[in-house]
C-alpha cells in the first residue's frame, strides 16, 4: 500500500503516540524480517487456520527452502525471543513492533493483502496482571487518539487439558447438525471444532447458538486466572463485557482472549485482538515460557478514526520559508536555510528559480508559519522582515540564524 506525503503525517502521529505509551509501560521495540521459514507459521499460527491454509504467501527460494512472507507478528517475535536468548534476561520481557504483514485474501475496506500491524508481546509471566496490562495499554492508546464507542470483550478459552474435554462435548453437539455445516466447518469438525464457533456463515452461526460454552467448561485453574483478570481490569477502571464466542483465529491462544470493537455509524469492526499463548514459545523450540500479547491493524485504525471524524493534527508544517530575489540572494538564502536547520528549525527555500510572488504562493501552500524574503536591500543592510503568516504581522530582524531563531522562539512562548 502506498502512503503519500499528504497522509504520512497521520501514520507518524499514531506511531509517535504508540512510542509514547509503550515508553510509559516500559515496553521496548523489536524488529523482525519480512520473511521466515514456512514451518514457523505452520507450527506457531496453526496449520488448521485460514491464515495457513488459504492466505499465506509461500514460495521456495534458490536453495529450495520454503519461505513465507509474515502473515502476522507474534510468531516472528517468539522466534526472535528464542533465537537471541532473551529468556536469559530479567523477566518479564515486554516488546512491541510495527510490522508489515501479507495475506492473500479479498481486499476490502480495512483489509488489504499488504497491511501493517502494531503489536505487543509480553514474555515470562503467567500472572493475570499481564493480561490486564496489555488491555490497559491498548485502551489507553485509543483514549488518547480520541476514539469513542469502544467495547472491550473478553473470554477464556482454557488450557489444552480442559479444551480437549470441551472439544468432545462440542463435537457431540455439532454432530446432530453436521450435514448443515458449511464445507469449511465440516473440514474443521475433527481437526479444530472450536473454529466452527467463529464461522461467519449465517447457518453455522445459528447452529452454534445452542452449543455448550467453553467458559462454562474450563478447569479450576483457568477459571481462577480469568476471575483475577477481571478484577485487575476493574481495579484499572476498565469496563468490559464477556463474550463466550470469542475464540480468535489463531491456534496458539490459551486462557485469556479479547477483542476491541469499534461501534461506528454503519458497522461494528474488530480493531484489536489478542490474549495469552502460554504454549507457543515451547512449541517453537524454546523452553516453557508463558506469554501474552495483542495486535491491531494500522489501516483499520486509521479508517476508524476517519469514520469517527477524528482529525489528526498535521505537525509537519514548515516553520519558515526564506524567499529570494535573484541568484546572489539565492546563495545567501540557501546558506541561511542550512544554518537554521542546523539549529533544529524546519526551513525551506526556493529550488525552482521562481519569482517572489510564486515563492510566497508556494510558502502558503506548504503552510509555512513564517516567511522572510531576501533581496539586495536586505542583504546590504543585514535587516529583513519576518512575517507571521497567521496574523500578517511583520517584525524587523537581523539576517542571521540566531536572531531569526530568537524571534520565532519568543513568539512561540
Amino acid at each position: 500500500m502506498d502512503v503519500i506525503p499528504e497522509n504520512a503525517y497521520k501514520w507518524q502521529f499514531i506511531e509517535n503516540k504508540i512510542r509514547e505509551i509503550t515508553g510509559e509501560f516500559g515496553v521496548s521495540e523489536v524488529r523482525t524480517p519480512v520473511f521466515e521459514h514456512t514451518e514457523l507459521f505452520q507450527r506457531g499460527v496453526g496449520d488448521t487456520t485460514d491464515v495457513v491454509e488459504k492466505e499465506m504467501y509461500t514460495f521456495n527460494d534458490k536453495g529450495d527452502r520454503s519461505i513465507t512472507l509474515r502473515p502476522e507478528g507474534t510468531a516472528g517475535a517468539v522466534r526472535l525471543f528464542i533465537e537471541h536468548g532473551l529468556f536469559n534476561n530479567p523477566m518479564p520481557i515486554k516488546t512491541y513492533y510495527f510490522t508489515s504483514c501479507y495475506r492473500y485474501e479479498k481486499p476490502q475496506a480495512g483489509r488489504l493483502r499488504e497491511f501493517h500491524q502494531f503489536g505487543v508481546e509480553y514474555f515470562g509471566t503467567q500472572s493475570p496482571t499481564a493480561d490486564a496490562e496489555i488491555m490497559e495499554l491498548v485502551m489507553l492508546l485509543y483514549k488518547r487518539l480520541g476514539l469513542k464507542g469502544l467495547s472491550l470483550n473478553i473470554n477464556s478459552i482454557g488450557c489444552p487439558v480442559c479444551r480437549k474435554e470441551y472439544n468432545e462435548k462440542l463435537k457431540d453437539y455439532l454432530r446432530q447438525n453436521y450435514d448443515n455445516l458449511c464445507d469449511t466447518c465440516k473440514s474443521r469438525f475433527d481437526r479444530n471444532p472450536m473454529r466452527i464457533l467463529d464461522c461467519k456463515s449465517p447457518v453455522c452461526k445459528d447452529i452454534v447458538k445452542g452449543a455448550p460454552l467453553l467458559i462454562d467448561n474450563i478447569c479450576s485453574e483457568c477459571s481462577d486466572h480469568f476471575e483475577k483478570v477481571k478484577k485487575y481490569l476493574e481495579a484499572a477502571g476498565l469496563e468490559y463485557s464477556i463474550d463466550p464466542y470469542i475464540v480468535r483465529g489463531l491456534d496458539y491462544y490459551t486462557k485469556t482472549v479479547f477483542e476491541v470493537i469499534a461501534q461506528n455509524k454503519n458497522s461494528n469492526n474488530t480493531i484489536c485482538g489478542g490474549g495469552r499463548y502460554d504454549g507457543l514459545v515451547e512449541e517453537l523450540g524454546g523452553s516453557s515460557t508463558p506469554a501474552c500479547g495483542f495486535a491491531l491493524g494500522m489501516e483499520r485504525l486509521l479508517l476508524t478514526l476517519e469514520e469517527q471524524e477524528i482529525e489528526i493534527p498535521d505537525t509537519t508544517n514548515v516553520k519558515l520559508y526564506i524567499g529570494s530575489m535573484g541568484e546572489q540572494c539565492s546563495f545567501f538564502a540557501h546558506k541561511l536555510t542550512h544554518q537554521l536547520r542546523g539549529e533544529g528549525l524546519s526551513v525551506e527555500c526556493d529550488h525552482l528559480g521562481r519569482g517572489v510572488k510564486a515563492q510566497l504562493k508556494y510558502a502558503n501552500k506548504i503552510k509555512a508559519e513564517y516567511t522572510l524574503v531576501l533581496g539586495e536591500d536586505e542583504i546590504s543592510t543585514g535587516k529583513g522582515k519576518l512575517k507571521n503568516m497567521a496574523d500578517g504581522i511583520e517584525t524587523v530582524v537581523d539576517i542571521n540564524a540566531q536572531d531569526i531563531l530568537n524571534h520565532i522562539n519568543q513568539e512561540e512562548v
